[in-house]
């Protein structure tokens, strides 16, 4: 029980970020308005671009349209690189976040049953989970959190983040780098293919 608390605490934190901040975000994270955006940032466009995907935790960020315009600006390949840079890095301080809190604090605000049961779920289907996330609103940055509190095994999470996070980054640059905003298929393919690489690390790791 307490463990859905604290999913919907941190889903209503993110909500809220999206509340407070959102207002007007729309019209400036538009394909062009984000090319023009990371544009003026000159040679260190790559820089913000990984800094807005970072900040995804914080801000409402609409990743995808920040990776196509990285696709556009750098192409493919170079875009694809820098935004799976970006997603990872969003992940990697979710969990780094979570885990800060301590297992002391975990188990004292989720109780021993629901911290254990965290744990045990998260070890075993967690990398699914993860993996499969990266391509929706608001879940990535609160299983990242979660995934850190309960600890999660780093090596099970960093694979399965990198699943999620690299077809999402090359993707979505190469729609980007056609000049398009994101098809519908598009968010298909975004669960599709991480689905089938974290089947494949889970075949190879056995």
């Amino acid at each position: 029980m307490r463990l859905a608390l604290w999913f919907l605490a941190l889903a209503i934190l993110v909500l809220g970020t999206w509340a407070i901040w959102g207002a007007g975000w729309d019209e400036r994270f538009t394909l062009a308005g984000s090319v023009a955006w990371l544009e003026s940032a000159g040679p260190w466009a790559w820089a913000a671009g990984i800094a807005l995907l970072a900040g995804d935790l914080a801000l409402p960020v609409p990743s995808t349209v920040v990776i196509s315009a990285l696709g556009y600006i750098y192409g493919t390949f170079v875009g694809g690189l820098v935004a799976a840079a970006g997603l990872m890095l969003a992940g990697m301080t979710g969990y780094g976040l979570g885990w800060l809190f301590g297992e002391r604090f975990a188990r004292r605000w989720l109780g021993d049953l629901d911290y254990e049961k965290g744990r045990l779920l998260f070890a075993s289907g967690g990398g699914w989970v993860v993996a499969l996330s990266r391509a929706l609103p608001i879940l990535p940055e609160v299983i990242s959190c979660t995934a850190g509190l309960v600890r999660m095994p780093f090596r099970r999470f960093a694979t399965a983040l990198a699943c999620g996070s690299v077809p999402m980054g090359f993707l979505f640059a190469a729609i980007g780098r056609a000049g398009h905003e994101a098809p519908g298929w598009a968010f298909g393919l975004s669960l599709l293919v991480p689905a089938l690489l974290w089947l494949l690390a889970g075949r190879i790791a056995r």
